[in-house]
């Protein structure tokens, strides 16, 4: 009776036995053994080489007889005939591992049934060790030809960079300080979700609380890295916004944003719209395309000016996740190597819709995500640095307490970058070291180390920049000793006589960082500070003089980068100190400042109608009424010149009915009412 017929009439099913230990035996019947036996007497009498190959032949005769009672054998053998070691791995192995294998199966021929019993109960539990060592060994680094290293399949990032490499887009450039610039605007993708920041602050069930994914009407977005889309938001579709990579130089890869001819018709109409200055013009705009991208800024600052400040952030989102949808397969967030220039007017709407976000961020309380995005802004263009991010950065990381990161940025980047000559560098490095000094887990000697280095910061900023402490004490709410208001060198001379680029940038940055000097421990270091530097500018310190001549030969006039920041920042004590030229202009949320010497893909097609600007309310209220109407008496450009003739003839006769009116208004006189002697006179009595 076969062994299936056994397990039949027992009642069990192959493969449902209880995994015990125990039962993991070969199940061989009498007959089966006694064949073996006879097998093993006849195999004595045979010569060597026959003897091995008779064994292989019993050995494929005992593996297709051979019953398992667990499963997991058959998943195991399998397993091990599909990772059979290569020739050229037994090749490396020493003659005494190449022999033991044929010894260990003469000997296992020549054992007695009870011994082979025995080895099978052992053999299921030793098989499972022998597959995790093979496994162990396949994921061992494997040498190619060339002497390089081979990369495991499962490591996508690895494999991604080492295509780039092979295609002459590396990500690091030793020549132009690339590997510095990502150690610095190095960007992790898991720091650009506020979530993640939340989570650390509040822990993860306060932020995500009960929610659960709702399976029904569920609806499957692309996956993104800077924003999660709503179910609220209207049906995506691409509105016309593609990417395209210009070139790639020296590891640097230069990408920029097109638009399509029906997103150029939809911006012509938006830029009408903005003229027309109404936002419902707008908003009727962006019912028929939900994700034009100037739109939807233009209407964020509209919601953020009416305090709707969710509606402001949900529209930003949006164009980000619009954006992102576009970006190209090569453009990278987090390597630092990417740049979008930002001459051109299609790329600017995404810096403005970054530094947005950002700003969101912020006043949200995520600071750490913030600076994240901040490093991502200045890695799009660090040399130009558009939106002069170095202004802002410093504040985010001091919010973040990055202190390291501040530092190490100003260490790689003083060289190239003057980051002292900045007032913000030059007190938020000192401060970095402030702080480091505080820190329980330092060593003390560390400690007073940094605390010696940081006065030293301190006092040279506030010789460089004297014009910083009083502002900066008047909005800590903190009445100055009388010895320091007293003293001409922080007295009222010195915020007069600055320069204007220096008074830009000093109210730029007491205006921001001020709640960063209401510590306790602060103001007491910086009232020691003050001290201190009282005593070197009476000592007649030559540090004193050489900053003084530094500060009349620079900050003579501030570059269009720091006036569009300040407008972006809506600092009032920053936005008043900006000069003439910029504040007379008008500003356009959805590009302000841009630059003079755009790049211009494309133009918008001139008007038909001739500007009104200087005409007088008179003749704006004739063209309402009468769309030709002139009154320079200029021949518009009609294609008939019978049009042209007409239009001329009304202009003659307008401009006749002009002088009359004014003739007639000329000679109205107003009659004054009789006033009367009696002051006392109740105002009811008139008739």
């Amino acid at each position: 009776m076969s062994t299936r017929a056994l397990r039949r009439l027992k009642g069990k099913q192959r493969g449902q036995e209880a995994l015990d230990l125990g039962d993991l035996t070969l199940a061989e019947s009498p007959e089966e053994q006694a064949a073996a036996e006879e097998e093993q007497l006849d195999s004595a009498n045979v010569s060597p080489l026959s003897e091995r190959k008779g064994s292989g032949r019993k050995a494929k005769k005992n593996k297709a007889q051979k019953n398992f009672s667990n499963i997991y054998e058959l998943i195991g053998d399998a397993d091990n005939e599909a990772e059979k070691i290569s020739p050229d791995e037994e090749a490396e192995k020493p003659d005494g591992n190449k022999t033991s294998g044929l010894a260990n199966d003469d000997n296992r021929d020549t054992e007695k049934p009870e011994q082979k019993q025995e080895e099978g109960s052992t053999k299921s539990s030793s098989s499972g060790d022998r597959v995790k060592k093979k496994k162990k060994k396949k994921k061992t680094k494997v040498t190619s030809d060339d002497g390089q290293e081979a990369v495991p399949d499962d490591n996508i990032d690895l494999l991604l960079e080492n295509l780039e490499q092979s295609n002459g887009l590396s990500l690091q450039n030793e020549d132009c300080g690339g590997s510095d610039r990502r150690s610095v605007l190095h960007v992790e993708h898991r720091n650009l979700n506020p979530e993640t920041e939340l989570k650390r602050y509040f822990g993860a069930r306060a932020v995500q609380g009960d929610q659960r994914p709702r399976q029904r009407n569920r609806q499957f977005h692309r996956s993104t890295w800077m924003t999660s889309p709503k179910d609220s938001w209207p049906r995506f579709s691409r509105p016309g916004i593609s990417m395209t990579l210009l070139q790639s130089k020296d590891g640097i890869q230069y990408f920029t944003f097109e638009h399509s001819r029906d997103y150029q018709q939809v911006q012509f109409k938006f830029l009408d719209a903005v003229e027309s200055m109404d936002p419902n013009n707008i908003v009727a705009l962006l019912q028929l395309n939900p994700y034009h991208i100037d739109s939807l800024l233009q209407l964020s600052d509209v919601c953020r000016i009416q305090e709707d400040q969710e509606m402001a952030r949900d529209l930003i989102e949006r164009a980000l996740y619009s954006f992102e949808c576009a970006f190209h397969p090569l453009f990278s967030l987090t390597s630092g190597t990417c740049r979008l220039d930002y001459l051109r007017p299609e790329n600017r709407a995404f810096y403005l819709a970054l530094y947005k976000h950002m700003m969101f961020l912020e006043k949200r309380g995520c600071p750490r995500t913030a600076l994240e995005y901040c490093k991502l802004i200045l890695s799009l263009d660090p040399d130009s640095d558009p939106l002069c991010m170095l202004l802002l950065i410093d504040f985010l990381t001091l919010r973040s307490r990055e202190y390291q990161s501040l530092l190490q940025l100003y260490q790689d980047w003083e060289v190239h970058r003057n980051l002292s000559q900045l007032p913000n560098f030059a007190f938020s490095t000192a401060l970095c070291h402030f702080h480091l000094s505080q820190q329980e887990d330092m060593d003390p000697e560390e400690s007073n180390k940094e605390r010696h280095k940081a006065d030293l910061m301190l006092q040279d900023s506030l010789i460089m920049f004297p014009g910083v402490l009083m502002p900066l004490l008047d909005l800590c709410t903190v009445q100055p000793d009388s010895t320091v208001t007293a003293h001409a060198f922080f007295g009222p001379k010195s915020q007069i006589g600055q320069p204007p680029a220096l008074a830009e940038l000093t109210s730029l940055y007491v205006g921001r960082t001020c709640s960063l000097w209401r510590e306790a421990a602060v103001m007491l270091w910086l009232e020691e500070s003050v001290k201190e530097v009282l005593r070197r500018v009476d000592a007649k310190d030559p540090q004193v003089e050489d900053c003084q001549n530094k500060r009349k030969q620079r900050y003579q006039s501030a570059p269009r980068n720091i006036h569009r920041h300040v407008l972006l920042s809506e600092i009032k004590e920053a936005t008043s100190s900006l000069p003439l030229e910029v504040t007379s202009q008008p500003v356009m949320g959805f590009d302000p400042l841009p630059p003079l010497d755009s790049v211009m893909s494309y133009t918008r097609p001139e008007r038909q109608h001739v500007g009104a600007s200087n005409e007088s309310t008179l003749s704006l209220f004739f063209r309402s009424l009468l769309p030709n109407f002139n009154l320079q008496g200029g021949l518009r450009q009609e294609d008939d010149m019978e049009v042209a003739r007409a239009g001329q003839e009304l202009n003659q006769e307008v401009n006749r009915l002009m002088v009359a009116m004014r003739d007639m208004l000329a000679n109205i006189r107003f009659q004054e009412p009789p006033r009367e002697d009696n002051p006392y006179r109740d105002e009811e009595e008139w008739d």
